[in-house]
């Protein structure tokens, strides 16, 4: 996906570093991600969301708050407060370019951040959390130890992660005094909840506070057994699909009308996973994944691309024969294509140790239909475009970009 870097000023006039993901394609909605607290904007979970939403026509811009990542400022003067002002911050700076958001995904704290900011955003549709606290304040229990010194100096240095953080006091009042109840009530907006039950950094019984306290439409996904972080690629990118999944319903993704001379559009594949072979398949709405068995390097998500030749082989010949058989007005139920593929040595071929592609194919036909008529249909499912294409040679020119 192309991807451009972005900067923007935030609450407090410092220079905020963000990542805007762009889609291939038309432009068909914005999206503005707020990371987990102390995080950054290029974590897992959200690389691949943003991923997934570009490949779907949703441009996803993700940006590092105050004092983190790459961006300007010191996080020991920032609050939950200053939090939700960088993001309005955010969706100004995208209304400046046209891409007014209209879904706000929000990780951790930043899911709290996100109800807290979306009440007071017009354009917004939708809004999604992840592992997001009903307590904002719950946050601080991940440097209780240090609370007392902060109270009592104003700031201290606590170890999150594995990194030192200084933490003021400014942020333990702030944090303590938000309550999420009357953001939820006058959302105006879709809900998805997605959390964990073995979250075991902001626990199950948030996500059931937060759902109960909002208004529908609203949507619970159980993450299973993902972390809090939603480190596992496989985890991530289930978020991914079920966020774009549910996204669908609740923002106007009509893409614009083809060109007259492209009738088919146009299949675009992108990596999804450069470790791997997975593959996102994306052709106007649809979307599906490529991939290849674990056996050979892949991670068993989707069908392979020889499986993609299989299925539209069996889709086409389908077709054909209910075309047919519908425009006769035969009493044909159901039909159903078994297709096997595989590469056999090619007896006549000049080169005897050249292999053709083979394509077994079973139909089978359900309905009153006489020897005939079934005999007929059998002769149609040769007359399937696709079939005719696989049987003759093909070109296929290539160029670069």
């Amino acid at each position: 996906m192309p991807t451009e870097k972005l900067t923007f000023t935030g609450h407090a006039g410092d220079t905020l570093a963000a990542r805007l993901d762009l889609p291939n394609g038309p432009h068909l909605a914005t999206a503005l991600f707020a990371h987990c607290f102390t995080c950054s904007k290029d974590i897992t979970a959200a690389r691949r969301i943003a991923a997934r939403l570009a490949a779907m026509g949703v441009a996803v811009l993700r940006f590092d708050f105050t004092g983190l990542g790459h961006s300007e400022g010191e996080f020991e003067n920032t609050n939950f407060t200053s939090n939700v002002q960088d993001l309005h911050a955010a969706c100004a700076a995208l209304e400046q370019k046209g891409m007014a958001p209209s879904l706000l995904i929000g990780h951790s704290l930043g899911g709290a951040a996100v109800i807290k900011a979306a009440p007071e955003m017009p354009t917004i549709k939708a809004v999604v959390t992840i592992g997001a606290p009903f307590d904002p304040g719950h946050v601080t229990h991940n440097f209780a130890d240090a609370i007392p010194e902060i109270v009592d100096l104003g700031v201290a240095e606590v170890n999150l992660g594995g990194r030192p953080f200084r933490i003021g006091k400014s942020f333990v009042d702030d944090v303590s005094e938000v309550a999420l109840s009357s953001s939820l009530a006058k959302l105006g907006a879709a809900l998805l909840v997605l959390h964990a039950p073995r979250d075991a950094t902001v626990g199950i019984e948030n996500a059931s506070d937060i759902f109960l306290a909002a208004k529908h439409p609203k949507s619970f996904v159980t993450l299973d057994d993902a972390d809090h972080l939603v480190t596992r690629p496989a985890d991530a990118e289930y978020a991914a699909d079920v966020i774009a999944a549910w996204s669908k319903r609740y923002l106007d993704l009509a893409p614009p009308a083809k060109p007259a001379d492209v009738p088919e559009g146009i299949m675009r594949v992108t990596e999804a996973d450069p470790n791997g072979f997975l593959q996102d398949v994306q052709s106007g709405p649809h979307h599906a994944l490529a991939d290849e068995p674990a056996k050979y390097g892949g991670t068993n998500k989707g069908l392979t691309p020889y499986g993609f030749v299989s299925a539209g082989l069996g889709a086409c010949t389908s077709m054909t024969i209910r075309m047919y058989a519908r425009r006769k007005g035969w009493p044909l139920d159901g039909v159903s294509v078994d297709i096997a593929h595989a590469k056999e040595h090619a007896q006549d071929a000049a080169d005897p140790g050249a292999k053709v592609d083979h394509f077994d194919r079973t139909i089978r036909l359900t309905g009153d239909l006489s020897e005939e008529q079934r005999a007929r249909l059998l002769e149609i499912a040769d007359k399937c475009p696709v079939h005719k294409t696989l049987e003759r040679s093909s070109t296929v020119r290539t160029v670069l970009a």
